[in-house]
């Protein structure tokens, strides 16, 4: 009783409301702006998933095997062979090329702005201090909820799928790229301060290199947070493996979900395993292994 006569006494703060009207006037004046963003991303990821099904199933199979054994190993090319071979015999091939294509696009996305903001927020205390609490913001925030604005923006396809996915996705790669240009030792940087060199020069020659086995954890965790993203972009009509677990969900079809999600389970260990190979053969992280 007494909560409900403080809870009343309190004013109502009309915070979705301001929210809805900056889309709103966002809509309004920048509408060419998210036309074009539109049209670029659905062109790129058209054109990858044609890319990706232009070859025989077997085909891009085996390519793709001959990629894990050159970066991982034997291991993950059988993984490869048997599970891609999965995902075509389940007649599943289409809507895993579908996915993968949006999870690529989103991730290199995300990657190109990631990695700028982590490296400011790296050698600017500020910039750090007001990116900290947007990233807390975009990590604890509900994936569904960036659905919404994005629909609202670029209405139903794969590109509010895509840009739902860039937002969700952000936050691991500018922590970590920030945390490991951080962690580079000072005397390195001091180093190349008393040789006279630039400071792009000791970004680009001295912390990024050392860095990059923290920044490609960043990237591992980005590209797996993009693959999480492909169900709940699913009920936005971007289609994909998204697609199928959602129908299996609203027919109550355990076959048919239980198939969509060992297909996104393939997907998702192979490219956890392609990137965190691609960190190792970084020249710290192989220096790392010599010892």
């Amino acid at each position: 009783m007494t909560h409900d006569v403080l809870a009343s006494d309190l004013p109502r703060v009309p915070l979705g409301d301001w929210f809805d009207k900056a889309v709103t006037w966002l809509t309004d004046h920048c509408g060419w702006l998210f036309d074009g963003i539109g049209s670029a991303v659905e062109s790129v990821v058209d054109g990858l998933v044609d890319v990706l099904t232009f070859p025989p199933a077997l085909v891009l199979t085996v390519i793709l095997a001959v990629v894990a054994l050159v970066l991982r190993g034997w291991k993950l090319a059988l993984f490869t062979l048997v599970g891609f071979g999965l995902i075509d015999s389940m007649e599943l091939w289409e809507p895993a090329m579908d996915s993968l294509a949006l999870v690529l696009v989103a991730a290199v996305v995300a990657v190109v702005i990631a990695i700028p903001i982590g490296v400011l927020a790296a050698r600017n205390d500020t910039v750090s201090r007001v990116v900290r609490p947007l990233l807390d913001l975009m990590q604890t925030m509900p994936a569904f909820v960036y659905l919404i604005p994005a629909i609202f923006f670029f209405s139903i396809g794969v590109v509010p799928g895509v840009v739902a996915t860039v937002i969700f996705a952000l936050p691991p790669g500018v922590r970590l790229t920030e945390l490991g240009i951080r962690g580079v030792d000072k005397e390195m940087v001091e180093a190349g301060e008393a040789f006279g060199a630039a400071p792009r020069k000791i970004l680009g020659g001295v912390q990024v290199p050392l860095a990059m086995p923290s920044i490609m954890a960043g990237v591992n965790q980005l590209i797996m947070l993009s693959l999480s993203m492909v169900v709940i972009a699913g009920m936005v009509g971007a289609g994909g493996l998204g697609g199928v677990v959602l129908e299996g969900i609203n027919r109550v079809d355990i076959a048919t979900g239980f198939e969509g999600g060992t297909a996104v389970v393939v997907l998702a260990i192979f490219l956890d395993r392609v990137t965190s190979a691609l960190g190792d053969r970084t020249p710290v992280a192989k220096a790392a292994a010599r010892r």
